[in-house]
């Protein structure tokens, strides 16, 4: 019996390890998506945005249009929501789930898109914990 409580604390002492901000963005955005909380593209972006629905925005950086980016970025300033920039389009089409994938669970071939906007982050985690911190560090 307390072989099985030191492996349950081992197992705790491994979880809090570290969680980038990236990876609690990936598993936020997968949560999200479970939960029928995910918008992708501009169109349905822009409504999440404007109906003030919106709770997080990823936006990418290498995004070509400049008037998209600007579209984006004055809806969230003007819904006060908080965005994060994402390298690639396609790592995000990838975090959203817009990704076909092999056998072996390795991304075969990612959409790309250039926002992605969380209506509704689901249940709560540890990588949602994570993303908070982070924003509240980034708006102060």
């Amino acid at each position: 019996m307390s072989e099985t409580h030191e492996e349950v604390a081992i197992e705790e002492v491994e979880e809090e390890v570290q969680m980038s901000v990236l990876d609690a963005l990936k598993e936020v955005l997968k949560k999200a998506l479970i939960h029928d909380g995910l918008k992708k593209g501009l169109h349905e972006c822009a409504k999440a945005l404007d109906r003030r629905s919106a709770r997080l925005c990823c936006l990418a950086e290498d995004c070509e249009n400049a008037e998209y980016k600007k579209l984006i970025r004055a809806l969230c300033a003007e819904g006060e929501v908080p965005i994060i920039m994402v390298e690639k389009g396609k790592e995000l089409g990838a975090m959203c789930g817009l990704a076909k994938l092999d056998g072996d669970g390795s991304i075969k071939k990612a959409v790309r898109t250039s926002c992605a906007v969380i209506t509704e982050f689901g249940e709560d985690s540890r990588a949602l914990q994570v993303l908070k911190d982070y924003l509240e560090t980034q708006g102060n």
